[in-house]
């Protein structure tokens, strides 16, 4: 089941709009300000390539753009960017453009590959320059991006904005969960990139929260992954996700998700406490 639309429908306006925001009943409706570059240091922009990161692709696309030059073509360069939930996709495509895909996708999960679950995923796609002269947004070669030529992410811009960052890598590639086996919050990021995986670390040891992670390991999938100590969890989730409303750049489907997580490892030690 595929469903397009154009960002002019996805419900979030930048600037005056009714529904400019998060909406759907998560906190306020804040004006998300974009600049003009989209790889200036700004949250908004940290949010939105964290997303890219995490579950983005930079393809030749499926579409041939013709040149000045007789009977010669060129490929448009296309960014996807792929989450499960729909108000984060509205976001992305007010701050970059492009229209959002909704299509129902089953898939393995990361840490057993015989369990799937089966959900609704949007897509963002951007479409370079219809010229052929220009690549995405501007740059001449994916290398205009924040990537260098190994194709690993530079995420140096975004340094100071480092939480608007690592909640849009959690929202791309990490998990959260309630672990009923120990009673606590699970923190995790998983991706095929080991070298992103690589720099996701850095950024959380680089964070203000004291947040130990695990070695990286690999999945049944055949992907890598790594989690943050259970003891930590709970402190960063809760700062990755802190005053989020004031900007809109977050997934109201992961807050939720958090914040169930944590009512019921409080509960858990709630009872541990009456035992005691």
């Amino acid at each position: 089941m595929s469903e397009r639309r154009s960002d002019g429908e996805a419900g979030l306006e930048s600037g005056d709009g009714d529904d400019a925001g998060t909406g759907g009943g998560d906190g306020a409706k804040p004006e998300l300000e974009i600049p003009a570059d989209l790889l200036a240091g700004h949250p908004t922009t940290a949010y939105f390539w964290g997303h890219v990161a995490g579950s983005g692709d930079v393809s030749a696309g499926n579409h041939a753009v013709r040149s000045d030059a007789p009977r010669e073509r060129r490929s448009r360069e296309q960014l996807e960017v792929t989450t499960t939930d729909e108000k984060s996709a509205q976001v992305l495509a007010v701050i970059a453009g492009g229209d959002v895909e909704r299509d129902t996708t089953s898939r393995e999960y990361a840490h057993d590959a015989s369990i799937t679950r089966t959900e609704d995923e949007y897509t963002l796609v951007i479409d370079g320059n219809d010229d052929g002269d220009n690549g995405l947004f501007g740059r001449t070669s994916t290398l205009g991006l924040p990537v260098d030529s190994r194709g690993t992410y530079r995420f140096g811009a975004f340094s100071s904005h480092d939480r608007e960052l690592l909640r849009g890598l959690l929202e791309g590639c990490g998990t959260i969960c309630f672990k009923s086996s120990s009673d606590t919050v699970g923190i995790s990021f998983v991706h095929d990139d080991r070298q992103l995986l690589e720099v996701v670390r850095e950024l959380i040891d680089d964070c203000p929260v004291d947040a130990p992670t695990g070695d990286l390991a690999e999945t049944s999938s055949g992907g890598y992954w790594f989690g943050i100590d259970d003891a930590a969890a709970p402190a960063f989730g809760t700062w990755l996700y802190e005053n989020c409303e004031e900007t809109g750049l977050f997934a109201p489907s992961r807050r939720r998700k958090l914040e169930r997580s944590l009512e019921q490892a409080d509960a858990y030690d709630w009872s541990d406490e009456r035992l005691e």
